[in-house]
């Protein structure tokens, strides 16, 4: 009994035998190789539902400009501030918010938009109103201003100051002319196009410094002139309303810069191709990539491959190409330039 006993565990050992050292490599190898087939794939997946939230989230704001033009008659303020006694000049100290800012109810963030009020004082859209004074800069001196951080206004592809309180979109400007302070301005052309283009609009303000809305080209401007969806003549499925931004590459943008109106919200342009490369370098030493050169650096840009979400004032959101024809993309940023466009 015990021969036999020893016998089958001898053929099972012989049948069982352990891995050989070579064989342990080569498995090793196998699972290595599967693993690295998996991580693009898993990445990939990550980056598709991290673009759809993105999409999603520019739908809301795109709604929640309209529902404030039902309401107001108008488009949110892209920035305000007030002016000096006797309407002297613009009060650049006296801040009173950005249309990030005043869609928060529209985008279920009525608690918020109460307790940036309480911390700062009445949001007033009446820039003669001299008895409000400064309340989103008095809100942003409070130490509890930049626990708001909204969920909405933040795309998860962008893996910079990921715990800072900053937002990832921006109003359009159209091409309005961003004159940078380099010496190096290669898009210029595109705000202040030649004849023979036939654009249908001419130089404009630079920055958008201004409170007439005939010479703001897209949809917001930082010092609040009036856009009603009247003067979108071009058509709402036609007219890019806001889109995608890296605030690290954008030297206005900082932890609550989102809700002063200077601070990045109203800075961006269509001049600027997508996802132009920036870097976080001043533009006195590389004014082709320094993030200080307006020229250059208020541009759409996000961290997707290939291109940005934009909203349209029609509410849609379409993902551009980087690779967007520059002459449509201008048309499409323009609200009112009469000239026929073919979307991407």
């Amino acid at each position: 009994m015990s021969i036999l006993l020893s016998s089958k565990v001898s053929w099972w050992r012989a049948k069982h035998r352990a891995f050989t050292l070579i064989e342990l490599l080569v498995v090793i190898a196998i699972i290595a190789v599967l693993i690295g087939l998996l991580v693009p794939a898993v990445q990939k997946v990550r980056e598709a539902a991290n673009r759809m939230t993105c999409s999603n989230n520019l739908k809301q704001i795109g709604l929640a400009c309209t529902g404030y033009h039902d309401n107001a008659g108008r488009y949110p303020p892209g920035g305000l501030m007030g002016r000096l006694a006797n309407n002297a000049d613009w009060d650049w100290g006296d801040d009173r918010g950005t249309w990030l800012v005043y869609i928060l109810p529209y985008v279920e963030q009525d608690t918020t938009y109460k307790r940036i009020q309480t911390l700062g004082g009445t949001l007033n859209t009446n820039i003669n109103d001299q008895t409000v004074k400064n309340p989103i800069g008095v809100a942003r001196g409070n130490s509890t201003f930049n626990d708001m951080r909204i969920k909405t206004y933040r795309c998860p592809s962008d893996g910079y100051w990921i715990d800072n309180a900053v937002v990832n979109y921006a109003g359009s400007l159209g091409p309005q002319c961003l004159d940078g302070q380099c010496g190096y301005y290669p898009n210029a052309p595109w705000c202040n196009p030649a004849a023979t283009l036939n654009m249908g609009y001419t130089a404009s303000p630079a920055h958008g410094n201004t409170y007439e809305a005939a010479d703001i080209r897209g949809m917001f401007n930082r010092i609040g002139a009036k856009i009603r969806l009247s003067s979108v003549t071009d058509g709402t499925s036609n007219t890019i309303l806001a889109g995608e931004e890296v605030p690290y590459l954008h030297d206005h943008y900082g932890d609550g810069s989102w809700a002063s109106f200077n601070g990045g919200a109203s800075h961006v342009g269509t001049i600027v191709p997508i996802n132009y490369k920036v870097l976080r370098v001043d533009c006195n030493s590389n004014p082709q990539q320094g993030f200080n050169n307006w020229n250059i650096s208020w541009g759409f840009k996000s961290g997707h491959s290939g291109g940005c979400n934009f909203a349209f004032v029609d509410g849609s959101v379409r993902f551009l190409s980087e690779s967007t024809d520059m002459r449509t993309y201008q048309l499409m940023g323009c609200r009112n330039d009469g000239q026929p466009v073919t979307l991407p």
